[in-house]
């Protein structure tokens, strides 16, 4: 992963990304934190790494919605179950939870879970099973991946060499802050409620 992204820059991170995406052979924040930390050391600009980061997350992104798109529920489950599906790391119970937590919350889950790990990237198989609008998947994923990268690179620049400091912080305390925003989300959507039957 380092390698790859000294030796290739935007492109190696635009790639690492997408592949992430698709399936998470290296997770996302620690391949951004050390593009932010790669940046105080070489021609490597911030703003165009986020750019090529949430590029290759909205390109990834695509590529799960299509799958969802042109292959049903039972059809992407046989898949998981197979050779192909146990190499590319698809998991019949993280999909189905991706399915689950669509069909609960809708559009709204494809924002939310840009911040949670492994359902950031499966949550875009029920958007193409259920043939969400894909002008807004593509909007809410842009916006949610741009947040998610733009926070672990800029936290990777400031930390430079101890980068690796926030995959240890976050590793440790990623289950409280998502369900902090798992809560905030229904704080808001029950004042909205509140709001409308007023």
């Amino acid at each position: 992963m380092q390698t790859i992204i000294v030796k290739y820059g935007y492109l190696g991170i635009f790639l690492l990304i997408a592949i992430e995406n698709v399936f998470p052979p290296i997770p996302s924040e620690v391949i951004l934190t050390f593009s932010g930390f790669v940046c105080r050391y070489s021609d490597l600009s911030i703003l165009s790494v986020i750019i090529f980061s949430t590029l290759g997350s909205i390109f990834g992104a695509i590529i799960l919605y299509f799958l969802g798109f042109f292959l049903n529920k039972k059809k992407i489950i046989t898949i998981a179950r197979s050779k192909v599906g146990h190499l590319l790391k698809l998991k019949e119970d993280k999909i189905l939870n991706s399915i689950d937590v669509f069909n609960e919350e809708g559009g709204k889950s494809i924002f939310i879970c840009r911040f949670i790990p492994i359902l950031r990237s499966l949550i875009s198989i029920p958007a193409g099973i259920s043939r969400y609008n894909f002008s807004i998947f593509l909007l809410l994923t842009s916006i949610g991946s741009l947040l998610w990268n733009t926070i672990f690179i800029l936290l990777g620049n400031m930390l430079g060499e101890n980068w690796e400091l926030v995959i240890s912080i976050f590793k440790n305390y990623y289950k409280p802050i998502i369900i902090g925003i798992v809560l905030l989300f229904f704080f808001i959507k029950r004042i909205k409620k509140h709001h409308k039957t007023i």
